[in-house]
């Protein structure tokens, strides 16, 4: 290495980044880097042009150079402009989007699907089976929420009642559906019960958490449905439902009943109940009773008919299912319970068989298939 030759070519390096712009002090600390670089490289792969291999690696750590220094100035600005260090407040818009989508223009069923659809994060598909219509109508639904606030302003958020519609739903979805969102509909229930002083906010709350402390026990370790006369009550979250009931307690309270509280109310004497022999099925009818003339729903019909089966017999139960349509989803599998439990098995069977080709899911069609083979391997045996 030729010392001498770098000591000559230096003053002329530092003279080309002068004349490039750069400033005296910048382009000499340049300058000696490039020397530095020269030194540990050139003795093994001397370079063809000394100088202009100097020149070319000098003015690169030049604009390296500068270039760290802005963004350390840029950073040293923002600095002064930060609120001082500690814990920063929690900050999470997820909630007020709810309310923003169910917005006054829309109906109560147009907001839920919208919201579900864009902040949810669902398919059209699972909305489409949450509500229990075709998915095409569905699609059409949502597609008309859309148009319906293109270019509206989002500045008249939607009632609680359509939010906590929304949030029920998501809730069932991540607890039985393809996604889980069973937490986080938890977690944004846990926020709008604490910030509005209203009873049905109350009783979702309670009503999530009753089912989400029986979510281990749900599901076999080969990941078939296990039904809740089945269940190892051992494995239930005893805290969750002990939070659950406190909850729904304070909500019965004031003397507002709403279907969230009935529905928890119905799902507390489940969690409360050591076995299956010992649940208060007489006192779960009444509460499907309440519940049914706060929502006149058919799927509340339906739970009603199995409740009226175990309090007062299947064929109780098979009557009240009667008055209700045969096309229901889950009308055939109740019916293929309820035939069982009044030892008819080979009726059951061929329930159990038609009602696992009409489940939405791969778990309730396997669960159901495994009744059906049951039934017909006891019978044939």
């Amino acid at each position: 290495m030729d010392e001498a030759l770098l000591r000559s070519l230096t003053p002329s390096v530092l003279t080309v980044l002068v004349r490039r712009g750069a400033d005296f002090a910048a382009a000499e600390d340049a300058v000696q880097e490039a020397l530095v670089e020269a030194l540990r490289g050139w003795p093994a792969d001397p370079p063809r042009d000394p100088k202009g291999w100097l020149v070319t690696v000098a003015w690169r750590k030049f604009l390296d150079a500068t270039r760290a220094d802005t963004a350390r100035r840029r950073r040293e600005d923002r600095a002064d402009e930060e609120p001082p260090p500690g814990p920063a407040p929690a900050v999470d818009d997820t909630l007020q989007l709810y309310f923003l989508c169910a917005h006054p223009s829309l109906t109560p069923s147009s907001a839920v699907a919208l919201t579900l659809r864009a902040v949810g994060g669902l398919t059209t598909r699972q909305i489409a089976r949450a509500y229990l219509v075709p998915e095409a109508t569905m699609a059409q639904r949502i597609s008309r929420a859309k148009r319906t606030v293109s270019g509206v302003r989002f500045d008249r958020p939607g009632d609680v009642a359509t939010v906590l519609r929304v949030l029920y739903l998501v809730f069932n979805e991540g607890y039985s559906g393809d996604v889980d969102l069973a937490a986080e509909a938890i977690r944004l229930t846990r926020q709008l019960a604490a910030s509005i002083d209203h009873p049905e906010a109350a009783g979702l709350l309670a009503l999530m958490l009753l089912h989400h402390a029986r979510r281990a026990a749900r599901t076999a370790p080969d990941g078939s449905l296990v039904p809740l006369a089945e269940q190892d009550r051992g494995r239930w979250d005893t805290r969750l439902i002990a939070e659950g009931v406190g909850i729904l307690q304070t909500a019965l309270a004031r003397d507002r009943l709403g279907e969230f509280q009935a529905q928890a109310a119905i799902a507390a004497l489940h969690a409360d109940a050591p076995t299956v022999e010992e649940t208060d099925w007489v006192q779960i009818v009444e509460w499907y009773d309440e519940l049914a003339v706060l929502t006149d729903s058919p799927v509340v019909r339906l739970n009603r008919a199995v409740a009226v089966g175990e309090a007062d017999g299947p064929r109780a139960g098979l009557a009240a299912l009667a008055e209700l349509d045969a096309t229901l989803p889950r009308h055939t599998a109740v019916a293929a319970y309820l035939h069982e439990r009044d030892g008819d098995p080979e009726t059951a069977a061929r329930l159990y068989a038609e009602a696992a080709h009409q489940a939405t899911t791969l778990a309730e069609r396997d669960h159901l298939t495994r009744r059906a083979a049951r039934l017909n391997a006891h019978r044939n045996g």
